[in-house]
């Protein structure tokens, strides 16, 4: 299967590309510095491109099979500058993905987006989802339904918080509004991104991840 990673050169999304080329996929890693991707591979193609920019994003969605999101801000005041920033973008390659007959795409949001805010404890709704990361929580729960409208094969990834250091292997993961461990590390995360590019195990829904 040949991948494109959103957002491929930092945290997750570089994780992603390591993943999928570990487990046989072709990879296109697309980012603003692709160069910051610190990884070599025959199966790997790296593309700058601006994600908020309808033409780079089409530009490199046509050819592949399946597309994954992990687009992420360098700081919370990226949001002030542009509210839409999850959404905008994935608007873009929904578009784009539709136009050119790619049908998988798969999406890194976060836990507490959407109805998952009913398994966020008192502290997260207040201080993080209704506080300090408000706008990006505002903008994960539109990119999330502008996913569930786009008529694709979809799967979205709503982890706890993310950790750095080797995954675990085992993790929990379920479309069930329930509440998940508090937290769980990147390298899972895109085990399980990558896998969702070929699995149908979630198709169709918004995944809780903890572990």
């Amino acid at each position: 299967m040949k991948i494109l990673v959103l957002g491929a050169s930092k945290g997750t999304g570089a994780l992603c590309v390591k993943s999928a080329l570990a487990k046989g996929h072709s990879v296109t890693a697309f980012a603003r510095s692709p160069a910051k991707l610190e990884l070599e591979h025959p199966k790997l193609e790296k593309v700058a491109g601006n994600f908020h920019d309808a033409a780079s994003v089409r530009a490199a969605v046509v050819g592949h099979d399946a597309v994954i999101i992990c687009v992420s801000v360098a700081a919370l005041s990226d949001f002030k500058a542009k509210p839409d920033y999850f959404s905008a973008g994935t608007a873009f390659c929904i578009d784009a993905m539709k136009a050119h007959g790619v049908k998988r795409l798969v999406i890194l949001s976060a836990q507490g987006a959407g109805d998952s805010v009913v398994t966020a404890n008192w502290f997260l709704k207040t201080f993080v989802i209704g506080g300090i990361l408000k706008l990006a929580f505002r903008d994960h729960d539109v990119q999330e339904r502008l996913t569930r409208e786009s008529g694709l094969e979809f799967v979205i990834a709503r982890p706890t918080r993310l950790t750095d250091g080797p995954g675990k292997g085992q993790f929990t993961k379920t479309a069930e509004l329930v509440k998940v461990p508090s937290a769980i590390s990147r390298a899972d995360v895109a085990d399980f991104l990558v896998d969702s590019c070929t699995s149908t195990a979630f198709l169709g829904k918004a995944v809780q991840l903890g572990g």
